[in-house]
């Protein structure tokens, strides 16, 4: 997907190797998230933990977010989402690839003056619960404002519980969440 003159462009991106250990977000769960976000979105900062292919991200670009960084620690990820940015033609100064594990990034670019005021955590399924942790990392150190709208990917029928965060709104296979 690409703006284009205030129209949006639909484009196939490419998906993850099958040896890779990505788990794409599902269509119908981005498209619920969007739906209820796009109201605020415009000239918003956008963080994306666990950034994989970089599709949520460029969905946010493409829904008026001013600015997102793309956290991901894979180095085969990392090439794809650059791929994948490329070919949608995303300006340079929109987005910011954060290489390393999120959690140390986090503070790194708490640290650069980086507030965000949504945010998308899909960690590994496998390690779901790296989630609520990277959260927390991310509310502590500052890098998420006050009031900041998070979605969080879980496993179906979790429903996860987070100090510092309220949930809003629960989706399928996914927490909307406020930060305090």
């Amino acid at each position: 997907m690409r703006i284009t003159g205030g129209t949006l462009v639909r484009r196939v991106i490419a998906g993850p190797a099958k040896e890779l250990p990505i788990r794409p977000t599902p269509d119908a769960l981005r498209e619920q998230a969007f739906a209820v976000l796009a109201p605020v979105l415009a000239g918003a900062v956008f963080l994306d933990f666990f950034a994989g292919t970089g599709v949520v991200s460029l969905e946010a670009l493409s829904r008026g977010v001013t600015r997102a960084y793309l956290c991901e620690h894979t180095l085969a990820a990392t090439a794809l989402i650059e791929r994948n940015i490329k070919a949608l033609r995303v300006e340079r100064e929109r987005w910011e690839l954060v290489i390393g594990p999120v959690q140390k990034t986090l503070p790194q670019l708490a640290a650069r003056g980086v507030r965000a005021g949504f945010a998308w955590c899909d960690p590994p399924f496998t390690s779901w619960q790296l989630g609520p942790e990277v959260l927390t990392i991310a509310r502590e150190c500052g890098v998420l404002e006050g009031g900041a709208r998070v979605v969080l990917e879980t496993p179906p029928k979790v429903r996860v519980e987070i100090t510092g965060f309220e949930i809003i709104r629960q989706l399928r296979g996914a927490a909307l969440l406020r930060a305090e």
